[in-house]
Parts: structure tokens; C-alpha cells; sequence
């Protein structure tokens, strides 16, 4: 029992500085969302990627060219003419092109076909070429993902901290809004969460989110970001290792937090959580461990003290202190998911109703998506290969990628972005 008491006392620990964090994590987001941004708005080339057909992609494109900006290009970038998103984006070019009023006259758009990739990962070859092919006058390179839906001052927001030249780059984050529900959809919802609240006002500890980033061109060259991509498989943990080495700054712009519309099936959360996981081990080892190590006490403390308690019962003896503890556990977690619950109504307000109807499983569910999480890092300590929009890759370090699989059915490339 006192070996049980002992790491029960560590998880509490664990629970507290967690929730420490949460409280900073809702502070910082009241802080930067009331701060009038600086007006800073050069001409900026929205990078977006595509492959396959994200549920609900005609939305997310839409809402790059609803953008409240001067001027900006949008290049839409893929592998091969064939691919099915590329008649979706033929469709709202068309549509925004064909509109009456002048309010997208200042979007110049092309699309850009990389061809296949040969030694990294589809989605940063594309990336890689699409770069090469901004307009020469754009001093800000803006990365978006296909399954994210920007807000209309998304890219307003998230240019105005590069005002600073000495910024490496800004960044914001996804968060899944499930639309039909399904218990899978919601465990990634409450999964992702943990992650979107990891960002705050270190900059030097923030990281890149490939789906909702922004770098000056010349702090672009600066810090190696191409030669950084040559060969990764991951193009946000790359791009923030070069701006670490570089020891330049990556500011989070809570503003550009963006909605992922999408629901899942068990097997796809399942896939899209290890590889996360996965990606994490080869470009981020150290952050892994810490992983594999909190929910591996976590799940042997937690669901071993339920054991515990039922056994104990059963028996006739005592069962206050651990439940005691148990309950502890789990009260400062759901403290933690309410703080993160309201710092993220803040910058989503709009979507306030669908955030109301992921409350209960945001507060309650959590110790599931924690099992999930030891599960991923389980998984990645025995595996290396990932499946990627349709597309097997073995991750040999973070300069080497392998291509397993060349393309697969297009219907199965549907899977989430990053």
C-alpha cells in the first residue's frame, strides 16, 4: 500500500503543476486576445497543400479567400494532376473569381502540381516546391493545412507578430469540432486538446503547427528551413528545429487557434494518435519520454487504484485513502480541461455552441485519451513506419525518410492532415 501511496503522491504532484499550467495557458490567451495587434500587413503567399478530400474542404477553401487582408497569393499545391481536392479548388476559384463585388480582388491564386516524392515526406516535397514558386514581392510564407477553417482575420492575426524581424515565426493550432459526433471523433477532439494547450508564452519552447504558420521569407533563409526539409517527413517539427538551432523565437497567436470539422472511425483516431506519436519520438525524443513516462504512471496509478478499491471492498477493508486520492487525481484533471475548455472559447467564441456540446466529454473523458496516449507511445517505441495521406513511410531519422508505399487508393487518403 505505502508503494501505491507513493506514486499516488507523484501523480497529485503531476496533477498540480498541470494544472498550473492551465491556469497560465487561460491567462496567456485573455492577454494576447485583448491586445491590439500592430498593423503589419506586407504581401503574404498562403502556402496550401492538398491531397485527397478532406471532409468538408470546400469550407476550409473558402475561407482562405474571405481573408481581411491588403494583398495576398494563395498557391494550392499538389502531387499530381489527378488528385480529387484539385477539382474542389478549381470550384471555389470559380466561385470567388465570378463574385460581383470586389472584396477578393486583392487573392491572386495558381495551383502548383510537385509531382512525387522521392526522399521526404509527399507533403513537404510539396511544400519544398510550392516555396520556390511564391511571387518574388511576398516577404511572408504562410502554411496552411487542408483540413483547417480559418477565421476571416486568421491571417491578419497571425503576420502582425513578424513585425518584430528578430521573430522566428508565428504560430497557431487545431482544434476538432466533430460534426456528426461518434465516440471515436470525440476522444480525438479531447486527444488534440492536451496538445493545443502545450503552446503559451515561451517562445523559445513553442513549436510550429505546419497547419497554421507563418515566417518572414528572409528569416525563412535565414535559419536553413529548406535544407532543414530535405529528407524529414515532418514538416512543422522540422521547421522548428531550425528555428530553435537558429535560436529565434516562435510566437503562439491564440487568434489563429482553427477548427478542424471532421468526424472519424476507431481505426482512423487510432492512426492518426500513434503517428503523432511516432513523428514525435524521431524529431522530439525527449518530449516522448516525458509521454510514455506521465501516462504510464498515470494508467498504473489511476486504473490500478480503481482495482485497488474494488478489491479492498469486496474484502472488508478499508478503501478511503485510495479513493481519496483516485478522486483527487481526477477532480485536478477536470479542473484542468474546464481552464482549457474557457481559454479556447475565447479565441473560438463563434463556435461557442458546438465547444458546449464537447464539454462533458472534455471533462470527463480525459483519463481515456491519457490510456490513449501511453498506448501511441507504447507503439511508437516498436514501430517507426507511419501511413500518411495514403502514402507508408518509415522514419529513419529526422533527415531520412523512407518511402514504403507510393500511392494508395485515393479514398483512403482522407485521413488528417498533421
Amino acid at each position: 500500500m505505502w508503494v501505491f501511496y507513493f506514486f499516488a503522491a507523484l501523480l497529485i504532484i503531476q496533477a498540480i503543476i498541470s494544472l498550473r499550467g492551465g491556469a497560465r495557458y487561460l491567462s496567456y490567451i485573455r492577454r494576447e486576445t485583448a491586445r491590439e495587434n500592430q498593423i503589419f500587413t506586407p504581401y503574404a503567399s498562403i502556402i496550401a497543400p492538398c491531397r485527397g478530400l478532406d471532409q468538408g474542404l470546400r469550407e476550409n477553401l473558402a475561407a482562405l479567400f474571405r481573408q481581411d487582408y491588403p494583398a495576398y497569393e494563395i498557391i494550392f499545391v499538389t502531387d499530381h494532376a489527378d488528385d480529387p481536392a484539385l477539382a474542389i479548388v478549381e470550384e471555389v476559384r470559380q466561385e470567388f473569381s465570378t463574385m460581383a463585388h470586389g472584396s477578393t480582388a486583392h487573392v491572386a491564386t495558381r495551383i502548383c502540381l510537385a509531382g512525387e516524392a522521392t526522399e521526404s515526406g509527399q507533403k513537404v516535397h510539396n511544400l519544398r516546391v510550392a516555396v520556390s514558386e511564391t511571387n518574388p514581392q511576398s516577404e511572408v510564407f504562410v502554411f496552411v493545412d487542408s483540413d483547417a477553417r480559418p477565421r476571416t482575420d486568421w491571417l491578419r492575426s497571425l503576420v502582425a507578430p513578424l513585425a518584430d524581424e528578430e521573430m522566428g515565426a508565428a504560430t497557431g493550432y487545431r482544434w476538432f469540432i466533430p460534426v456528426s459526433g461518434g465516440f471515436a471523433s470525440i476522444m480525438r477532439a479531447v486527444w488534440n486538446a492536451s496538445i493545443a494547450s502545450a503552446l503559451g508564452e515561451q517562445g523559445n519552447k513553442n513549436f510550429c503547427w505546419g497547419g497554421s504558420t507563418a515566417i518572414r521569407r528572409t528569416t525563412f533563409e535565414r535559419a536553413h528551413v529548406l535544407d532543414e526539409w530535405h529528407g524529414a517527413a515532418s514538416d512543422d517539427f522540422a521547421m522548428t528545429r531550425a528555428l530553435h538551432r537558429a535560436q529565434l523565437p516562435i510566437h503562439f497567436v491564440p487568434d489563429c487557434l482553427t477548427t478542424s470539422h471532421e468526424d472519424c472511425n476507431l481505426a482512423e483516431l487510432l492512426e492518426f494518435t500513434t503517428r503523432q506519436l511516432k513523428i514525435t519520438r524521431v524529431y522530439a525524443p525527449h518530449l516522448w519520454r516525458i509521454v510514455l513516462i506521465s501516462n504510464l504512471l498515470f494508467v498504473l496509478i489511476f486504473f490500478g487504484g480503481i482495482a485497488l478499491i474494488v478489491t479492498r471492498a469486496l474484502l472488508g477493508l478499508s478503501f478511503i485513502v485510495p479513493l481519496a486520492l483516485i478522486l483527487a487525481s481526477y477532480t485536478l484533471g477536470i479542473l484542468k480541461a474546464h481552464l482549457r475548455w474557457r481559454a479556447i472559447n475565447i479565441p473560438l467564441a463563434q463556435h461557442r455552441a458546438e465547444l458546449r456540446r464537447g464539454l462533458f466529454a472534455h471533462l470527463f473523458l480525459w483519463p481515456l485519451a491519457s490510456t490513449l496516449y501511453f498506448y501511441n507511445a507504447l507503439a511508437a517505441l516498436f514501430s517507426r513506419r507511419i501511413k500518411w495521406r495514403g502514402i507508408c513511410y518509415e522514419l529513419k531519422s529526422p533527415k531520412e525518410t523512407g518511402i514504403i508505399k507510393g500511392r494508395i487508393q485515393e479514398s483512403e487518403s482522407r485521413s488528417q492532415n498533421d
